[in-house]
């Protein structure tokens, strides 16, 4: 029997991961992104793993719910030229961002360190995660 599964194109991949870290980042859950996209969490899951790709339209609406540029889904996308010889340090800088924010300790550590107002406890905190982090490299 011949396999005729269609590998899903990496684009599509690399822009549902987008949207499931957007979604993530906002605390949104996929059937409550479904709900106002009047779809199932079952077709936003296909979305988010790129086994399905999202229309121009969609994408538009997506965008709009989830408050960010369309061409948010698309920074570091692969076989982007902006990402070339030239911004690798940005592109590598930008994956270690989207690395943090997919773990589950990095996206609870952000949530909560944007509801901190008072921006000397926010650089204290920096301060110390920076210290400890010095630390365990010394060790």
């Amino acid at each position: 029997m011949i396999e005729n599964k269609k590998k899903p194109n990496p684009i599509d991949i690399h822009v549902g991961s987008r949207i499931r870290l957007r979604r993530t980042m906002l605390g949104m859950s996929q059937e409550k992104l479904g709900e106002s996209l009047g779809i199932t969490f079952q077709q936003i899951q296909k979305y988010e793993k790129g086994t399905n790709r999202v229309g121009a339209s969609r994408l538009q609406n997506i965008s709009s719910i989830l408050n960010v540029p369309v061409s948010f889904f698309f920074e570091d996308a692969p076989g982007d030229p902006s990402t070339g010889a030239s911004g690798t340090a940005e592109a590598s800088s930008s994956n270690y961002v989207v690395d943090f924010l997919s773990s589950s300790e990095g996206l609870q550590l952000n949530r909560a360190f944007v509801k901190i107002g008072d921006p000397k406890v926010r650089r204290k905190l920096v301060d110390l995660v920076k210290a400890l982090a010095a630390e365990a490299e010394a060790e």
